[in-house]
């Protein structure tokens, strides 16, 4: 992920330093900030099912494979009472997803070989 990128996505997530999305809209016209704004949202929608499935008392898994070429895929798993959500992560999506308060409590990291 693009170090830029990463860094809107953080401050969007951050409650003491917010970003205001209006103030920096010119931030938000590129595809650099429109991106993050995709990230943003993304992860703050993973961090509500998480936190609901854990509410519901279910879990919330991730699993890493690697495929015979050294290929990782890191998958987010999530059983709620409602249906299954199964999302392709980056490794950088996973940390920033890991970062939001609540989730790295709530979350299953499992291993695997593909």
């Amino acid at each position: 992920m693009d170090p830029f990128v990463r860094r809107l996505v953080e401050r969007l997530h951050d409650p003491s330093k917010p970003l205001s999305r209006n103030r920096h809209f010119h931030t938000f016209d590129t595809p650099e900030g429109r991106l993050a704004l995709k990230v943003f949202r993304r992860l703050r929608s993973l961090q509500k099912d998480i936190l609901a499935c854990r509410a519901e008392g279910r879990r919330a898994r991730i699993f890493r494979r690697v495929n015979p070429e050294g290929e990782h895929r890191i998958e987010l798993t999530m059983e709620r009472v409602s249906g299954k959500r199964v999302s392709v992560l980056q490794t950088a999506e996973l940390e920033l997803l890991s970062a939001l308060p609540g989730v790295r409590e709530a979350l299953e990291i499992l291993d695997e070989a593909a």
